[in-house]
């Protein structure tokens, strides 16, 4: 299907939920017995074993009067279980929560998710992690795979360089599986896995929802939201849910005047600043990173006979960011610095999927399958980098003495860089499983996957008016090229077995052997001068005068070019680059660099259920993450890392309230890193061992129109060894560091230890919890509610090295992610059909801290993400 099929599809789809007429009406008093329009009645049974979603307005209904059974009933190993029940540490959000808590993006919700953190990069894209299992690196294109998966019902959305943010309205529940979930969930799902699980069509009755919302955002602009959903039987054997939404998000960053001059004459220690001077002062603006989301989902379902049931779906969401989301704390609370006024990020995915459901005999039967296509593009400032290699090399003249930033008559150009990407990735999966009956006392779980990623990846760093003989070769005005493609594909084969060994006892055993198979293939880097000669420098070879690029494109005996000049170029490659030096040579021909491997990975868990509501649980379980190739042509591949986790659990219920919890010892060995390098390109390699111990437990409270909830944890991350600068160094303690080859002229590596043992991990705070209180009563003919959330994520480091070289610590200038005290207030009245809340969120206006990051790898210019200040507003709704 083309993108236009998709959305004429979606179109279609909208249009037959708009010609249908409100014709359901509900009472809205805490009468636990639904109106006569539902499907099912949302039994207060905490331990059903097979509930549907109930409706909003029964949800609503039951507002601190019976648990959310959407949070009670889960599917973290692929089958309906009490979550209670469940030999895992998990985490489920359900329907009446998000519609509570007004969560509809990432980030709203990962606050209610204490053992889940997240690193937000410069071009958009989102990292997350779980129980401290972060390098605070990763997210390049070319880098690592994610160590934390996510499925959107049962299809694997997980990908490289930011995960999807997928829109939250009308979702049945989010699942958070801390700890490593590599047995049922694979590769990408080394430190765990979030599901986001969809309501899904219900044959029996028409019904639907609509939601707007107004907001106004302290330091910005008016955003707001529009969303609805309908439910329509379509025939006695087929149902079609529908919904659609539309968001935008207020901007709060403001573009303040500035300027900046080069160098410009040259003098014996250095330069005078007299050179090309930049103004922002056509691109002054308040309130620039504005944020516009809108798209839809639909869902067939279709009942083929009393055992088959087929579900096929679509979603394509759209999102753009315009400006830049961050702030230069040293120009003021939310005030920044560019140079670019056409600066944007756009973001849009769209995913078809299909689920069938059956029996053969007593076994059931489930084949997932899905593709998603998501492009990307965005254009960038750079002029940080710009300004920071300026400085570097003042002694020497600055950019303007030292480099070639010149046109074809060989006069000065300006060297400010801005960069244009795109990237286009896909991905296809298919699953097919088999499980026993769930009463039976050895029950077995076994199922194949596979699913292969590919993404184009498109990063132009240009500098306007350079010569085309200084430029990427075939790319004038371009001094940066990287254009590769990237293909992972992975196979396995899995399965998990429980015997209940007693009434109380039962053993759960599981194992995935796995296969994958990773590959990058293309060009990156600087051109090369068609009149620069090796030996004699006449000219230069580029405007750097760098030797990444195309001197270092792959000859056809498979040397780099400035080392066998005078053979011809490899043919083959990917279409567009002036010459490969990401791939190897066979026979002539440029082929892909390949990672390859296999293994298994294991779960072993025992639990105790002594009574009704109490149950304990030891698991010890293995995670895994593939090796990948390095896009610097000289830096070698990086290995696997693996993640072992040892963890005592407890799920306990008192009447009304339930409290969980675990006590893990997690050891994550040869973990992968991803830093900035020369020339401010990522290289990714295996540091030593870390080890992570951690606390986490939640609480709840629902009786009495009072509804209580709060979660916690603590996470104590730390390197046990040190991590020396060369990953190929032969002692853990980095006390034999590498030599330089003195056969080598072109050998000038130095080794160094960058990490100390015992140093903290990135990213994740020691401590961080939620609590939420929410009272609900009767009032006139309708119900009333007032809620309050706080949520508090302690300070963190965010880059995991200590020297760079010649000790310098990045951290001195990163600085550290400030902790932080988030409010929310919430009141609100529910009649008949209809709702209405105001709502006050981060009411203390908090800047709260997302990342901290830098623009290159000698850049000291700090800039700070924070998520969203004070917003207030309003939210109406009706149900039909």
């Amino acid at each position: 299907m083309t993108k236009t099929d998709y959305r004429l599809f979606a179109l279609g789809l909208f249009a037959t939920t708009a010609l249908t007429s409100p014709a359901f009406a509900q009472d809205n008093t805490p009468e636990i017995v639904p109106p006569a329009d539902t499907t099912e009645s949302p039994a207060p049974n905490t331990n059903a074993t097979n509930v549907t979603s109930p409706l909003p307005q029964v949800e609503q209904a039951l507002d601190g009067v019976a648990p959310d059974t959407t949070e009670i009933i889960v599917t973290a190993q692929k089958r309906e279980e009490n979550l209670q029940d469940v030999a895992l540490s998990i985490q489920a959000i359900g329907t009446r929560r998000l519609d509570q808590l007004n969560i509809s993006d990432f980030q709203d919700y990962v606050k209610q998710l204490p053992s889940v953190s997240f690193n937000t990069s410069q071009s958009g894209g989102t990292v997350i992690y779980m129980r401290g299992v972060a390098t605070g690196g990763d997210g390049n294109h070319s880098g690592s795979l994610p160590s934390v998966g996510v499925y959107l019902d049962e299809q694997p959305v997980t990908t490289v360089g930011g995960a999807l943010d997928v829109h939250i309205y009308d979702i049945a529940r989010i699942e958070s599986l801390a700890g490593p979930q590599g047995t049922l969930y694979g590769a990408s799902s080394q430190a765990g896995t979030i599901r986001i699980i969809t309501n899904k069509p219900d044959l029996k009755s028409t019904y639907g929802r609509v939601d707007g919302e107004l907001n106004s955002v302290a330091h910005g602009g008016i955003g707001g939201s529009l969303e609805g959903m309908i439910n329509v039987p379509l025939s006695p054997s087929m149902a079609l849910r529908a919904i659609a939404f539309y968001q935008h998000d207020a901007g709060f960053i403001d573009n303040v005047p500035g300027t900046r001059t080069y160098c410009g004459d040259a003098t014996p220690d250095g330069c005078v600043y007299n050179g090309f001077s930049l103004d922002n002062a056509a691109f002054v603006e308040n309130d620039i990173n504005e944020r516009t989301t809108y798209g839809g989902r639909a869902a067939l379902k279709i009942d083929l006979n009393e055992n088959w049931t087929a579900t096929p779906t679509v979603m394509h969401q759209y999102s753009k960011v315009d400006g830049f989301g961050a702030f230069d704390p040293t120009l003021g609370d939310l005030d920044v610095q560019r140079y670019r006024g056409d600066e944007f990020y756009k973001d849009e995915f769209t995913q078809v999927a299909l689920t069938i459901e059956g029996k053969i005999s007593n076994f059931d039967l489930t084949y997932a399958a899905a593709y998603m296509d998501r492009p990307t593009s965005s254009i960038q400032d750079y002029s940080d980098y710009t300004a920071a290699y300026d400085a570097y090399y003042e002694s020497l003249g600055g950019l303007a003495n030292y480099f070639y930033f010149q046109d074809s008559a060989g006069n000065n150009v300006d060297p400010t860089q801005y960069i244009v990407g795109t990237e286009h990735f896909k991905k296809m999966s298919h699953e097919l499983r088999v499980s026993t009956p769930a009463e039976w006392p050895f029950r077995v779980l076994a199922g194949a996957f596979y699913q292969r990623q590919t993404n184009e990846i498109y990063q132009d760093y240009k500098v306007d008016g350079v010569s085309p003989d200084l430029s990427v070769n075939g790319y004038p005005g371009t001094v940066w090229l990287t254009l590769q493609d990237r293909k992972d594909k992975d196979w396995a084969l899995f399965g998990e077995a429980e015997f209940d060994v007693t009434p109380q006892v039962t053993l759960v055993a599981g194992g995935r052997l796995f296969k994958y198979d990773n590959s990058l293939f293309g060009f990156a880097g600087f051109g090369k001068n068609p009149n620069f000669d090796e030996d004699t420098w006449l000219v230069p070879p580029n405007a750097v005068g760098g030797s990444s690029g195309y001197r270092r494109c792959l000859t056809v005996n498979g040397e780099q070019l400035l080392n066998d000049e005078d053979s011809p170029l490899a043919s083959g490659g990917v279409a567009d680059t002036p010459c490969t030096n990401v791939g190897n040579v066979v026979d002539g021909v440029a082929v892909p660099r390949r990672s390859k491997g296999d293994g298994f990975t294991h779960r072993l868990s025992a639990k105790w259920k002594p009574q009704e509501d109490l149950m304990f649980y030891a698991t010890w379980s293995r995670g895994f993450r593939p090796g990948g190739i390095n896009r610097q042509p000289n830096a070698p591949a990086y290995q696997p890392d693996y993640l072992s986790n040892y963890e005592l659990g407890w799920k306990t219920g008192f009447g009304a309230v339930r409290w969980n919890g675990a006590i893990y010892h997690q050891v994550w060995k040869k973990l992968q890193f991803s830093f900035l390098g020369e020339n401010s390109l990522t290289v990714i390699q295996n540091g030593r061992d870390a080890r992570i111990n951690g606390v986490e437990t939640d609480l709840s409270y629902t009786g009495g129109g009072l509804n209580l909830t709060a979660a916690a944890a603590y996470t104590d991350a730390k390197t046990k060894q040190n991590i020396c600068n060369a990953s190929f160094d032969p002692a853990p303690d980095c006390s034999t560091l590498y030599v330089n080859d003195p056969n080598d002229p072109d050998d000038d590596f130095q080794d160094f230890i960058v990490t100390p043992a015992g140093t903290r991990l990135p990213v994740t705070p020691k401590f961080k919890f939620s609590t939420t209180a929410r009272y609900a009563w009767p009032m006139w003919n309708g119900r009333a509610h007032v809620q309050g959330s706080l949520s508090y994520q302690g300070s963190a480091p965010v880059d995991i090295r200590r020297d760079i070289g010649g000790g310098s610590n990045p951290n001195d200038f990163l600085g550290r992610l400030h902790a932080s005290t988030l409010v929310d207030l919430f009141a609100g009245y529910s009649w008949a059909d209809y709702t209405a809340e105001l709502f006050a969120t981060n009411l203390f206006d908090e800047r709260n801290e997302l990342v901290r990051f830098v623009a290159c790898s000698i850049c000291t210019q700090t800039k700070i993400q924070a998520g969203r200040p004070r917003t207030i507003g309003i939210r109406l709704g009706t149900r039909f």
